[in-house]
């Protein structure tokens, strides 16, 4: 029974901070990218700069988002923890494989976060001025970061968890396949719609809220 208590509640730690982390991203991607776009004209990237409260919901998702990376690192954490205090062998490879694709899916999307609030910072706290051309790139190289990079991370985090949740049985067989067709759309995708980003938080609220029914449905 002791084991059980313990799985339990390493699984409702994992719920926690996963659904902690697709709400804090979701949240902190939508203030990221509240900035004007590339097609913006200069008057609307000057008004936007200009304007305290504008800038700030920038700023506000900029503070907001290193607090989604710690709770995708104590979930990435948990989730492994729970997996391997099951009865059944886990794969080395897939699980390092896993963990490091976690690590850099984070410093991915950190890296972007700074990119697309650099702007506004640097007119917040050193009075730089308004450059038109750097606000329409800096969010494009932080796209590239996030859509390109990150994404593909996030790819190899969902396949490397679905093969790992398929041979320790502890995922069901239509997750795990649910899981492969994610990672194949994020891994192959082409496109540079926001929507992609969208993908893989609402991947980790399913799995969290199938972990969640597992705990409270099995007694292993």
């Amino acid at each position: 029974m002791s084991l059980v208590r313990s799985r339990r509640r390493v699984a409702h730690l994992t719920v926690s901070v996963g659904l902690v982390h697709a709400v804090l991203f979701l949240l902190a991607y939508w203030l990221l990218t509240s900035s004007p776009g590339a097609r913006a004209s200069d008057e609307e990237i000057l008004a936007f700069y200009t304007g305290k409260q504008s800038r700030r919901l920038v700023l506000v998702g900029l503070y907001v988002m290193p607090f989604a990376g710690i709770a995708f690192l104590w979930f990435m954490v948990a989730l492994r923890q729970w997996i391997q205090s099951s009865l059944h062998a886990v794969s080395e490879l897939f699980s390092n494989v896993q963990l490091v694709a976690g690590i850099l899916y984070v410093a991915l999307f950190f890296t972007a976060a700074a990119a697309s609030s650099a702007m506004a910072v640097s007119i917040e706290f050193s009075k730089a001025k308004v450059d038109p051309l750097l606000a329409r790139q800096l969010p494009q190289f932080s796209g590239t970061l996030l859509i390109v990079f990150a994404m593909r991370m996030a790819a190899m985090f969902v396949f490397t968890t679905s093969r790992i949740g398929q041979q320790t049985r502890a995922l069901p067989q239509w997750f795990v396949y649910a899981g492969l067709t994610v990672g194949l759309f994020l891994l192959f995708s082409a496109t540079f719609s926001r929507v992609l980003v969208l993908v893989f938080p609402f991947w980790m609220l399913g799995l969290c809220v199938l972990l969640l029914w597992r705990t409270r449905t099995t007694t292993v």
